[in-house]
């Protein structure tokens, strides 16, 4: 696994799924960790292939796209003040995220690898309690911790 820069944010208003996925593509270049072409890569991705996921009893948003777009490895955590709705990955329906988690991959192969240990963990209530309720400071260990670190295995 390469290393993973990890960035989070929390409180932050969004009106929409789209203006949320604007944020990150400018934060993410702004940072120098994507291309100029990432922003509307994100945005396109997200029409045609929707990452709002559907939890027990919470709801997450996985906006990603092509590892073309990307710099360097980063993930951007984001905990939005208010749910924002993002359209369903596998139905019709929005769900409202309470949690934004960014993926930017410099090789595909990885974002595979990072997928299967998010969905693993993601499955575990404590863990998304755990990300929802950490003190800002504390969101990035304990990401790293149960995902970084199984991906990596």
């Amino acid at each position: 696994m390469h290393d993973y820069r990890l960035i989070v944010s929390s409180a932050m208003n969004f009106s929409s799924a789209t203006d949320a996925l604007r944020h990150i593509g400018e934060r993410m270049v702004q940072e120098g960790l994507c291309r100029d072409s990432y922003p509307a890569a994100l945005l396109e991705r997200e029409a045609t292939y929707p990452t709002g996921i559907a939890l027990d009893g919470h709801a997450v948003a996985i906006p990603h796209c092509d590892a073309s777009h990307a710099v360097s490895p980063a993930i951007y955590l984001i905990r939005p003040e208010k749910p924002v709705a993002f359209q369903q990955a596998d139905d019709d329906g929005s769900i409202n995220a309470e949690l934004i988690i960014a993926l930017v991959v410099t090789h595909p192969q990885e974002q595979l690898k990072l997928l299967r240990a998010l969905f693993g963990q993601l499955q575990q209530p404590e863990f998304i309690n755990s990300l929802l309720n950490a003190a800002e400071d504390d969101v990035a260990h304990c990401f790293s911790e149960r995902i970084l670190a199984a991906a990596a295995a």
